[in-house]
């Protein structure tokens, strides 16, 4: 009876305890529950707040322009070779031989005429002398012919000497004056070879380049043994695009910047191809420059040609940028939003850069601190009035 009732009171106990385990154990997962709801409320609340901050973020205030068209002078900038205007090769006309003398060199100014160099004329001095004497043989038979036709002139009224002797004796003097006039003519003829061996200057002007040395022999037609620039005269042959030789004539002043020196010399342009090259689709413009020892034939140099006027946007240096595409500005579009655009630069001086392309002069464009700015940033602008050139 005892042990029954014992068996009863353990089963009471036992069914006590199981309940009280699952009471805690309800009470751990509410609580564990509770606490998971509690940190994601925390959490929403949280990210909530942040996306509010970042709604809140003040945009960047950007200074901005609208920089309308300016009246502008245009201005070609090229690139090209110095060269002399008129390069003029110096070579051997006569027949050539050994050279005796060189009496000029590089960088020295000659006259038209100047001796330049002599070849060895020997061989034909001698011809020379021998073609001398025979004009004077020549003569001297001819005046002979002379008196013997004066004398049988004399004789012929009292009739010593026929008709006949003094046709003869005047066929003679004609003959031997004709071999006066022979021999003279194969002299002159003689001397001029022979001056042919003197190298000169065929106008004044700068001695770009000496390639003779005394005891060179050369050949007759031998092409250069010096190059001139005839009256020290230069050029820059630049090269221009297509669209750019359309605006440029004949006339125009330009300026002319040879690379290595920071000097600069005014100029005129004196001659555009009528042609351009297929292949570069490009054209020469030919600028003359008056002579200084600053400026070397095969040197390199920048050209600035005044082509008129043109009407362009103007803007300030730092609103230009540029990267491996190219040249470009930003602009702020009607969302307030920084968007790039690609741009062809003109000229760039003190008054600013001028845009030939890409632009009309009514976008918004960020003024300055473009290189903090990247395409789709809201920006707030501030608006500065834009600087007119007439």
């Amino acid at each position: 009876m005892n042990r029954e009732t014992g068996f009863g009171v353990m089963d009471i106990e036992t069914q006590n305890e199981i309940q009280r385990r699952k009471r805690r154990r309800v009470l751990i997962i509410g609580a564990a529950i509770l606490v998971a709801v509690l940190a994601a409320a925390f959490f929403m609340m949280r990210g909530g707040a942040a996306d509010e901050e970042r709604t809140e973020a003040p945009a960047t205030v950007v200074t901005v322009i609208v920089p309308g068209v300016s009246e502008i002078a245009r201005t070609i900038t090229a690139s090209g070779t110095l060269a002399a205007r008129r390069d003029q090769p110096v070579g051997v006309s006569g027949q050539g031989g050994r050279v005796t003398r060189v009496l000029v060199d590089a960088g020295d100014w000659v006259k038209q005429g100047q001796l330049l160099a002599q070849i060895e004329r020997s061989v034909q001095s001698q011809e020379a002398a021998q073609l001398r004497a025979s004009v004077a043989a020549a003569e001297a038979d001819a005046a002979l012919a002379r008196n013997e036709l004066d004398r049988a002139q004399a004789l012929v009224e009292r009739g010593f000497v026929s008709k006949a002797d003094i046709d003869r004796k005047q066929a003679a003097y004609d003959a031997a004056r004709a071999r006066v006039r022979l021999n003279q003519a194969q002299l002159g003829a003689a001397n001029a070879r022979i001056g042919l061996l003197d190298v000169r200057a065929p106008t004044s002007g700068l001695v770009l380049d000496r390639s003779v040395e005394v005891g060179q022999v050369v050949s007759a037609g031998t092409p250069q043994l010096f190059r001139m620039a005839r009256g020290g005269e230069m050029e820059v042959r630049a090269e221009l695009s297509q669209q750019d030789m359309a605006a440029v004539s004949v006339g125009l002043p330009a300026t002319v910047n040879p690379v290595g020196t920071d000097r600069e010399f005014v100029g005129r342009v004196w001659q555009v191809a009528p042609i351009i090259d297929p292949t570069t689709r490009q054209g020469e413009v030919r600028i003359a420059i008056p002579y200084d020892s600053a400026i070397r034939p095969g040197g390199f140099a920048e050209a600035r040609i005044e082509s008129g006027t043109t009407s362009a946007p103007l803007l300030p240096q730092a609103a230009v940028m540029a990267d491996a595409r190219g040249n470009y500005v930003y602009v702020v579009n009607d969302k307030n939003e920084v968007v790039r655009v690609d741009v062809k630069v003109g000229s760039v001086d003190d008054r600013g850069v001028t845009i030939v392309e890409g632009l009309t002069g009514n976008e918004v464009v960020v003024r300055s601190a473009g290189p903090f700015l990247t395409p789709g940033q809201k920006v707030s602008p501030k608006r500065q009035a834009a600087r007119k050139e007439g």
